[in-house]
């Protein structure tokens, strides 16, 4: 996959704002949105060694999951076009037209789409659901909801490490938790990970997830997160740095892919001072937590935070 052009490691910017300067808050951009056109945001590093496994084992088709407004679907979409593999996008719920601009790219990218009712999406991992869809389009290479496997969290034990800048904290977007298994996983001595759900009631089913995502990737008993409110750290677990993470599940604005004027206000005031439009469905909701745990103390003066950008 070398031959494919990509900027690793991603850019780390600083942002200059009085409402955290207040709080004594340093923060860092990792501008994972930047190492590709074609895959935005974090998804090159959950698909690479993902590509490179369906090559090796002969497939010509991947198979994947996603909601209507999943940057996943869109970003295997194009990888397929680029590697030469078809592509079905399976998505939750029901058909509506017009498509949205993220399904609409990927149907431009050559993914062929189909849908599942809510009640069998819940089910789209059983053995019976993946046999239906076999028996439809024959053989493909099966990616999860969101890239988020084994292999794609090994992916995203390198974004630490592409950080010289000293930091205490590094946030992430969640959906599916592969992204903050693995950065939990890549942390050094003294840091911690905190994932911002994006989905309404995260808080329950992501901890689960990402030992889960943990223990495929790596094989060993994962370090669980800390109990109680989300500012507490998690204990380390083996390897050391792949317990000090938890969930923060208090910024959702309703959802996944939903939206509030609140959240609106901050996207437009944000862009204002920094020229950055944050992505609505997962970023914005990242960022506008970390001012509001700033703002609030949840971070102590001095606290050096990494926020990546994945979309």
């Amino acid at each position: 996959m070398a031959d494919v052009p990509v900027r690793l490691p991603s850019p780390l910017t600083e942002v200059t704002d009085d409402r955290l300067a207040r709080a004594g808050v340093r923060l860092y951009l990792k501008r994972d949105d930047l190492i590709s056109a074609a895959f935005p945001g974090n998804k090159w590093r959950k698909l690479s060694l993902n590509l490179e496994a369906a090559r090796r084992a002969g497939h010509t088709a991947l198979l994947t999951f996603g909601g209507a407004y999943s940057n996943h679907i869109r970003a295997t979409a194009a990888a397929a076009r680029v590697f030469g593999f078809s592509a079905i996008g399976v998505i939750r719920g029901e058909e509506h037209r017009p498509l949205n601009p993220s399904l609409r790219d990927a149907v431009a990218a050559g993914m062929r789409l189909t849908y599942l009712d809510r009640a069998a999406y819940r089910r789209k991992m059983d053995p019976d659901v993946i046999a239906a869809l076999h028996d439809r389009f024959g053989d493909f290479y099966l990616l999860p909801e969101g890239g988020s496997n084994g292999l794609a969290v090994r992916g995203c034990t390198r974004i630490p490490a592409e950080i010289a800048e000293p930091f205490d904290v590094i946030c992430c977007p969640c959906g599916t938790g592969g992204t903050l298994a693995g950065i939990a996983a890549g942390l050094r001595d003294g840091q911690r990970a905190i994932g911002f759900s994006a989905l309404r009631g995260g808080g329950a089913f992501l901890p689960a997830a990402v030992e889960a995502l943990q223990q495929e990737a790596f094989g060993i008993p994962p370090g669980p997160p800390a109990p109680g409110p989300p500012a507490t750290p998690g204990p380390p677990g083996p390897p050391a740095s792949a317990g000090r993470w938890v969930i923060d599940d208090r910024f959702h604005f309703g959802g996944f892919a939903r939206r509030t004027a609140e959240l609106d206000r901050f996207i437009a005031a944000f862009a204002a001072r920094h020229g950055l439009t944050l992505e609505w469905v997962y970023v914005a909701k990242m960022m506008y937590g970390i001012y509001a745990r700033a703002e609030d103390g949840s971070f102590a003066p001095g606290t050096a935070v990494v926020a990546v950008i994945t979309g």
